[in-house]
């Protein structure tokens, strides 16, 4: 029973955040259908009224869109690794603390230095 009663809250805490701040949920809705641009371009102007949520949805927008380019195996290294760096350094401006963006910037770092090509900036 307790069990229902945490689910029902939360999921009542979710209707409500997303009906307090229907911009974040448009721009989660379009982050889902892969139409990351459209969804940061509602983001970035809210996101310093809009507190904590939007600059965690803003994150996200730049983290999901940086591996839309970093795990599309049908792009080559050199058109995807630029595109994908910048997107997940984009993300530690709005979550300094991600970890899934600091390892794939990382990671990406370590690929150019193996090509011996300068890290872009």
């Amino acid at each position: 029973m307790l069990g229902k009663t945490i689910c029902a809250t939360v999921a009542l805490a979710c209707l409500l955040t997303a009906a307090a701040n229907p911009k974040i949920a448009e721009a989660q809705a379009k982050v889902k259908a892969g139409k990351f641009t459209e969804a940061i371009a509602i983001l970035e102007p809210i996101q310093a009224s809009a507190g904590a949520e939007a600059r965690t949805a803003l994150a996200n927008a730049h983290l999901k869109y940086g591996d839309s380019f970093f795990l599309n195996e049908k792009l080559p290294p050199r058109q995807k690794y630029r595109p994908a760096l910048v997107q997940y350094r984009n993300v530690l401006k709005y979550d300094k603390a991600n970890k899934d963006a600091t390892t794939k910037i990382k990671l990406i770092e370590s690929i150019y230095k193996q090509m011996g090509l300068p890290i872009p900036q």
